[in-house]
């Protein structure tokens, strides 16, 4: 796969070329209708520089899943952007999905692993620096640590701050990614700590001049933050 590729090499990358760009990960909401989505995710990802999609259905059932992922899907491959599922390993593989995010409580993930050899496999590790090593022990292509700020999306129980970043950025080369809250308004510190992405659902589906400025703003204002120097 050759988004894998890329991915796994962002933090290597980054060693040498210090300004590799921190880059956009688009989470959908929790709940949508995939044929009337269809038409907003496309001018979102056609807006501008977009890594990832993540699938994020709450409450909805695996066929729900199924028959979003049958419709969304093909949109994000032919752009180039991975698309992930959230939540459960064994259906991402089975839907033939390009990976899976997920959180401490989402199953075993050394089996998660198995089930997504040669897929990207993302995991929550909050703010501790311990569940963060142990992802990356077992093979994890990204680990994700927030919330970084005040979220409605979900219930914030575990904030984090921009030094974990640096210090993950300093000491690992597996990529990593911020969430919770943020904003074009708001993330400069994180990719300034060294983000290698910004995972975002608010900021762009609630943007209220639509999905497609909400990416374009999150663009410019990833570019106007200067990386971390390490």
């Amino acid at each position: 796969m050759p988004f894998r590729l890329v991915w796994s090499l962002t933090k290597a990358m980054a060693h040498q070329m210090p300004d590799t760009p921190c880059r956009l990960y688009l989470i959908t909401p929790q709940r949508l209708d995939p044929p009337a989505f269809r038409d907003s995710l496309a001018a979102a990802l056609d807006a501008g520089d977009v890594a990832c999609l993540q699938l994020r259905l709450k409450d909805a059932s695996e066929d729900q899943i199924a028959r979003a992922t049958e419709i969304l899907m093909p949109i994000a491959a032919a752009r180039d952007v991975a698309f992930l599922l959230n939540d459960n390993a064994a259906l991402a593989a089975r839907l033939g999905c390009d990976g899976a995010h997920l959180g401490q409580t989402d199953g075993n993930h050394a089996e998660a692993r198995r089930l997504l050899d040669g897929r990207i496999l993302g995991i929550t590790c909050h703010a501790s620096r311990h569940l963060a090593m142990e992802a990356g022990e077992l093979g994890a292509d990204y680990v994700a640590f927030g919330a970084f700020f005040p979220t409605e999306t979900k219930a914030t129980i575990h904030r984090a701050t921009p030094e974990i970043l640096a210090w993950w950025q300093e000491m690992f080369e597996i990529p990593s990614v911020a969430i919770g809250g943020i904003t074009a308004a708001n993330c400069a510190p994180l990719v300034q700590a060294g983000a290698d992405f910004l995972a975002v659902v608010g900021a762009v589906w609630n943007h209220p001049e639509g999905p497609a400025k909400g990416v374009r703003s999150m663009n410019a204002a990833i570019a106007a933050a200067p990386r971390s120097p390490y």
